[in-house]
């Protein structure tokens, strides 16, 4: 079979221009990128806030192999497939941070004849939201370091500064470092942190923002440091926010793209689910949602990340309500939680199968937990043996689930039919949308309820900085906010060698931190990085153009 890149090259795309007016968008309602790529205007968005919302469809996974499992793959390969029966979907996805496509994980576009196009500028700069989101960033910074240099007014204590600067790589030098040396000229010298910019908390208000109102009123929420007397010290008493925003003005706009079958795609904001809430923007969500009948989203890593902060976060502070949640899952996945070496995934072995089954079971009893209806998509591979497969058609009869064998990799739409036709009835199936805790419960309350209930853990234990910080921010009067944590994808519990189902542990909160403007808190569990490093042999290594500005090795 061809690359992805080969395949996406060949791709028979149509202009931008025909898509967006396949969705009823004017020729002003868009902004051209060139020929394949636009933004959606204000006008358009404020124009499609009186139309009823389609249904809209959550696409998670299973604790997936570190070679990840084909979500994004099967969300394309998903809208690609409505298309084929007759439904009208359009794709909210993330866009792609550098750091995994020259790391390890690579982009994000999806894979194989399910992808999302054009590949290779969305695995890259795209229409330049995440650098927009740096500078946006790194200007506070910026701002907040000059303060210090200019006289410090606001008596800001340079060992308290809590905002870090931001670059979209894998760079795990820049973790820790400090600044302002070379002489008085240069600078107050302090320590300071470097954070992947899909980490940073302006990623998460971008996403989380409704207009630019909300986006400033948000951006002057950032908590920055505090005094030497223990306040407060937040964006707007630097006087950041209307710069700041400035930047952002254009990446506030969600990125209209296409699949290589030309379905529609809403492709905008990145935030990780492992370090940060794993979702695309509320206003692209939201924008398909009124451009379909359906919208299909997808939460990044297994269901205990992303979509747990899916429900939890975006659809709290978003008003959003699921109609079908679909989790994807790969026999070689279940394999390996069932204690199969990687190297060995590919290779028949149905009691290991039957052992990791229980991982799968474990994401299909959290998801019915919001009353929502749960498909399983099993992203089929060759080396998938029918014993195998009869083993998982039995599981799945046995915790009455409904599933689908997913082939989009090698056949685009035509591979999702039944996932497809699984997924439209199970949305007119009823519901009864809950969140897991209320937002009254007390911060403790937030955190044991998603580690009882979602982890499966027996309890929570903080560290003693943990517990410092909690007392910050419940004198800030902030304890009541949602929680996002950061944790490993690779367990369901902190520990990325604890697979299956883990049993009879507790999750460990080292530390936290107040996103008052994005409004929640963020708790840090096990080793959780929010900067990442680049592995022995990155991608990076085999990535190439030549003199005909053809790029080779990018997937």
């Amino acid at each position: 079979m061809k690359s992805d890149i080969e395949i996406a090259r060949e791709a028979q795309m149509l202009p931008i221009s025909r898509i967006a007016s396949g969705l009823g968008l004017e020729a002003e309602e868009i902004d051209l990128y060139g020929k394949y790529k636009a933004k959606l205007t204000d006008d358009a968005l404020r124009r499609l806030e009186g139309r009823p919302d389609g249904k809209l469809v959550l696409v998670t996974a299973i604790n997936p192999t570190p070679a990840g499992e084909g979500k994004t793959t099967t969300t394309v390969g998903l809208g690609e497939a409505m298309a084929k029966i007759g439904k009208k979907a359009v794709l909210a996805l993330r866009e792609p941070s550098l750091g995994p496509v020259f790391g390890i994980k690579g982009g994000a576009a999806g894979g194989g004849y399910a992808q999302a196009v054009p590949m290779e500028d969305i695995n890259l700069h795209f229409t330049g939201d995440m650098h927009a989101i740096t500078a946006a960033n790194n200007l506070l910074c910026a701002l907040l370091d000059n303060h210090l240099q200019q006289g410090n007014a606001l008596n800001i204590d340079p060992r308290r500064v809590l905002f870090k600067r931001c670059l979209d790589m894998n760079d795990r030098a820049l973790r820790n470092i400090v600044i302002g040396m070379g002489g008085k000229a240069n600078g107050v010298v302090r320590e300071d942190h470097f954070i992947i910019t899909v980490a940073s908390e302006i990623m998460a208000i971008l996403c989380l923002a409704d207009d630019m109102d909300d986006l400033k009123r948000r951006l002057g929420g950032i908590l920055v440091a505090y005094t030497y007397d223990g306040a407060p010290v937040y964006a707007r008493d630097l006087k950041a926010v209307g710069s700041m925003a400035v930047l952002l003005k254009d990446a506030l706009n969600p990125n209209l793209v296409q699949t290589l079958e030309n379905t529609p795609v809403l492709m905008h904001g990145g935030p990780f689910a492992n370090i940060a809430h794993g979702c695309n923007s509320v206003r692209a969500t939201r924008a398909a949602l009124k451009l379909g009948d359906y919208c299909i989203t997808e939460a990044g890593f297994g269901s205990d990340l992303g979509a747990e902060k899916f429900l939890d976060i975006k659809c709290r502070l978003a008003g959003l309500s699921p109609d079908a949640i679909v989790i994807v899952a790969t026999l070689r996945a279940l394999k390996y939680n069932g204690g199969v070496p990687k190297a060995d995934t590919a290779k028949e072995n149905v009691e290991a199968l039957k052992k990791g089954f229980v991982n799968l079971g474990a994401h299909v009893e959290n998801m019915r937990k919001y009353g929502v209806p749960v498909v399983v998509a099993i992203n089929r591979f060759l080396t998938d043996t029918p014993a195998e497969l009869q083993a998982l058609e039995e599981y799945c009869a046995a915790i009455q689930v409904e599933y689908a064998l997913s082939e989009v990799f090698a056949k685009g739409g035509d591979g999702g039919i039944e996932l497809a036709q699984k997924v439209v009835a199970a949305c007119g199936q009823p519901k009864d949308f809950r969140l897991l805790y209320e937002d009254s419960d007390p911060f403790e309350t937030k955190m044991e309820k998603i580690a009882r209930e979602i982890y499966g853990a027996d309890g929570v234990i903080y560290t003693d900085a943990a517990r410092r910080e909690l007392k910050n921010i419940r004198a800030l009067g902030k304890d009541y906010l949602p929680v996002c944590v950061a944790k490993t994808q690779y367990s369901l519990s902190d520990d990325a060698a604890r697979l299956g189902r883990p049993r009879h542990f507790s999750i460990t909160v080292r530390e936290l931190r107040l996103s008052a403007g994005a409004g929640f808190i963020v708790a840090l569990t096990g080793n959780i990085m929010t900067m990442p490093g680049l592995p022995k042999v990155p991608a990076a290594e085999s990535i190439d153009i030549d003199s005909d500005m053809k790029i080779t090795g990018l997937f």
